[in-house]
């Protein structure tokens, strides 16, 4: 399973950085080409489940169900989406991030991670979806220092 990394501290308190990042309705704020998020269901233990609709270079919607698979409150939140039935699944095993945040002298640094695991000749492309998943997490964390300023 590939697993990409990237990092950044931001001027903000991690409180701050939690109510973002854990709020899926908050996700066009920051996540790349997010153009809305329907259908959250938080859940008992508030992670639950949400349909993120994506934006293609060309103006199309891609809908993709995620669901939260780890909440640690004000310390760590990781996603997955969701795969079976859907066309995302001819190339994919799994796919998820994790968000991990950490106190960084009155700052609060910032661990995202993605981790894809694909399926059949679609490994093949495996280095240029690592690139690609860099790019997109280089893009998110451009997207929380926008909106924390």
């Amino acid at each position: 399973m590939a697993r990409v990394t990237r990092r950044r501290t931001f001027a903000a308190s991690a409180a701050d950085v939690w109510e973002l990042v854990s709020d899926p309705y908050s996700l066009p704020r920051w996540w790349p080409r997010t153009a809305r998020v329907e259908n959250v269901d938080p859940g008992e233990d508030g992670g639950g489940e949400w349909t993120q609709v994506l934006e293609t270079a060309g103006g199309k919607g891609i809908r993709a169900d995620f669901r939260c698979l780890a909440r640690e409150e004000g310390r760590r939140y990781a996603w997955e989406q969701q795969l079976a039935g859907t066309p995302f699944e001819r190339h994919l095993r799994r796919s998820g991030v994790e968000i991990e945040l950490r106190p960084d002298g009155e700052g609060t640094a910032v661990a995202l991670a993605s981790r894809q695991s694909l399926r059949g000749l679609s490994r093949l492309g495996s280095p240029l979806m690592r690139r690609g998943q860099g790019t997109i997490l280089e893009e998110a964390l451009d997207g929380i220092e926008r909106v924390l300023g």
